[in-house]
């Protein structure tokens, strides 16, 4: 009897020791690190919104308008009237906001030839104000900003003729000139570009130059907003609309033969999951999540229907790029001879725009940029494994190179939503599996860093 209750206690000693050694072992069991807070505002991104002045804006759109007309052939000697003087005035006014600050400005110019809208060899001249980035794993992925600051009336080739272009395009030329010169105040990973582009009336020709020079540079241009009609909250019936801005965005380029990376994304109903897409959803989750009461509509087109803007050269350059405008152009005040006729006025003046409202669109602007800036990039060679059939989904990727990145964030929606509805953090890996079928939703991996920035979204292609 007494050697069997040894027994039972070295067994039950043995057993629990056992035990100890199964719950030592789970609990030391590498566990994913918990996710930063994703939904904290950035102290750094609400103080740029805050310093945003429509004050200071609507006297940058009064000086831009002194200048009587800004047209691309227009005088260039004076130094009161003509686009010689505006792009030396807009150069002047980046180089006095940016002292102390390492915002470097520039003029970028060509020779036009003779075209359709250009009757005589004519020198384009873009106003380019750069930020470089302060993370060297990020400084070379650039962001960029643009305003057209050239002006027209109802005659394309008209540049004698007053033309104030007070919202066509002095509206985002000093939404542009706002946003570097506040935040060149601040610090971030990544480089932005702040541009005042020339000759959009005359066929986007100011940006077409600058994108095309970056791509054979081999830019790493990672994203552009254009803002252009960004001026007035009212439209032609009269209507107010100070809630809301418009952001076009492409879905695959219309070329008559695909790349294999666009024939991928049709393969796999990916059509709206351009790069242009992911960063139209990052834009607008970024800008309603600061500009509160503010909806940043997107419209599933590069640009309004059959018409074009700065933003059109970098998609034809391959990078994802977007366009701001108002919700309800107004056509008498755009592109028209000023005069009164029948008691109604025409043309592009300074008492139609409405300054409060451009000082959202250029904070939903910010909001934006800053985040992406501040962001890791989008992750690279992601990929959807499909060797095997199963009803969950892997996803690979590609490590990102940032030193404050924290991990990864795998994003989803079902195959009918335009924007993410389901997201799951996944940490600081590169592979991850996911208890839902590639079959019904679409898949984003987003970048993360330690003070809780995401990244734009990538879209994973097959890996077979």
């Amino acid at each position: 009897m007494p050697r069997a209750r040894i027994s039972s206690r070295l067994l039950a000693t043995t057993l629990a020791v056992a035990a100890a050694s199964v719950a030592t072992s789970v609990s030391a069991a590498p566990a994913t690190p918990a996710a930063p807070d994703l939904k904290r505002q950035q102290p750094q991104i609400n103080k740029i919104l805050a310093d945003i002045s429509p004050k200071r804006m609507e006297a940058y759109v009064a000086k831009l308008v002194s200048f009587g007309t800004r047209h691309t052939m227009s005088e260039t000697e004076s130094e009161t009237r003509g686009i010689g003087a505006a792009r030396r005035w807009i150069k002047a006014e980046l180089e006095r906001c940016g002292a102390g600050t390492p915002l470097q400005v520039s003029f970028d110019s060509h020779i036009a030839p003779v075209s359709a809208r250009i009757s005589r060899p004519t020198e384009i001249v873009n106003v380019v104000a750069t930020l470089p980035g302060t993370q060297e794993a990020s400084k070379d992925r650039i962001y960029v900003v643009s305003g057209h600051y050239d002006s027209r009336v109802s005659d394309v080739m008209d540049y004698t003729s007053d033309a104030p272009g007070a919202n066509d395009d002095a509206s985002g030329t000093a939404a542009t000139m706002e946003l570097a010169c506040v935040m060149a105040k601040h610090k971030f990973d990544a480089t932005l570009v702040f541009m005042a582009v020339a000759a959009e009336e005359q066929g986007l020709l100011g940006a077409r130059h600058w994108a095309t020079q970056a791509r054979q540079k081999n830019l790493n241009i990672a994203g552009m907003y254009t803002n252009d009609i960004i001026g007035s909250s009212r439209a032609d019936n009269g209507k107010v609309d100070n809630k809301q801005v418009r952001l076009f965005s492409q879905s695959i380029p219309a070329t008559k033969e695909m790349s294999e990376t666009v024939r991928q994304l049709v393969a796999t109903g990916g059509e709206s999951d351009s790069l242009s897409r992911q960063l139209a959803r990052h834009t607008k989750e970024q800008g309603e999540r600061y500009v509160k009461g503010f909806k940043v509509t997107v419209i599933h087109r590069a640009d309004r229907y059959l018409r074009g803007g700065d933003h059109m050269p970098f998609l034809e350059q391959g990078y994802a790029a977007l366009r701001f405008t108002e919700p309800n152009e107004d056509f008498a005040h755009q592109h028209q001879d000023l005069r009164t006729e029948n008691g109604k006025v025409y043309g592009d003046l300074i008492e139609f725009n409405d300054y409060d409202y451009i000082a959202k669109v250029t904070k939903v602007n910010a909001a934006a940029l800053a985040s992406l800036a501040l962001a890791p990039a989008a992750p690279q060679n992601v990929k959807l494994r499909t060797d095997k059939l199963t009803n969950d989904s892997t996803l690979v990727w590609q490590a990102n190179a940032e030193p404050d990145l924290a991990g990864y964030r795998i994003v989803w929606r079902e195959t009918t939503a335009a924007n993410w509805q389901g997201s799951k953090w996944v940490g600081n890996v590169t592979e991850a599996t996911v208890d839902l079928s590639k079959d019904n939703v679409f898949f984003g991996v987003q970048a993360v860093d330690k003070d809780g920035n995401v990244s734009v979204a990538t879209y994973p292609l097959p890996q077979r």
